[in-house]
């Protein structure tokens, strides 16, 4: 009974100590309770935990980040020292969107020095758009409200493009996603205007941009 348990378990991680009991139940076995079953699977290692999330990727999208990963595999310093990455990112005023953890003994939940201060309404954020290249870092450019083409062609023109030259020079590949804003026909052409090549950049792919690291 406990390699069955063991291997419903396995079999399928998401299965819950009632799954477990329905699959291991049996006509000449009595079924297990599901106090029984989650003692069986503690005793062996299996604790429940809260899965890591991921966003969903479809084939399609893998195919294409495994080739966009294949054709710049032998890729040296030299071939990335013209790039420059870039990003949006979301600082929040006060605390965390995130879940916080203490440690604290038995009895004391309401002392203050375990308690987690809030404001009414999140306490605000602040989006910046910013970016770096393998030699320097670049600015930091605060968002005003929600970006949209418009304000992102405004940081282009007046905080990207004039840094990049400075530093980096003419020849410069610029990265970014697949932002809507940043793929619209108002963008692209502010790159056509301005002979700044894109890197052609996979979907999905946040985990191959340095600016998330």
């Amino acid at each position: 009974m406990d390699r069955n348990i063991l291997r419903a378990a396995r079999e399928d991680p998401r299965r819950t100590s009632t799954d477990i009991q329905m699959v291991v139940t049996s006509p000449v076995e009595p079924a297990p309770s599901r106090r029984t079953i989650k003692r069986r699977l503690q005793a062996n290692g299996l604790h429940g935990r809260r899965p890591v999330r991921k966003p969903f990727i479809s084939e399609k999208n893998r195919r294409v980040r495994v080739a966009w990963a294949r054709a710049h595999l032998n890729w040296g310093r030299a071939e990335w020292a013209k790039h420059i990455w870039s990003d949006e990112s979301k600082f929040n005023m006060f605390g965390s969107d995130g879940n916080a953890w203490i440690r604290r003994p038995v009895g004391a939940r309401y002392l203050p020095k375990y308690q987690l201060p809030t404001v009414k309404h999140g306490g605000g954020s602040c989006m910046v758009w910013g970016c770096f290249s393998a030699g320097s870092m670049g600015p930091l450019r605060r968002i005003q409200g929600i970006m949209d083409r418009f304000q992102y062609d405004d940081i282009l023109e007046n905080t990207m493009r004039s840094w990049a030259l400075r530093n980096v020079g003419r020849a410069y590949v610029f990265q970014q996603d697949n932002d809507p804003k940043h793929t619209s026909l108002h963008v692209r052409n502010w790159f056509h205007r301005r002979r700044v090549d894109v890197l052609d950049w996979p979907s999905q792919s946040p985990d191959l941009n340095q600016i998330e690291h």
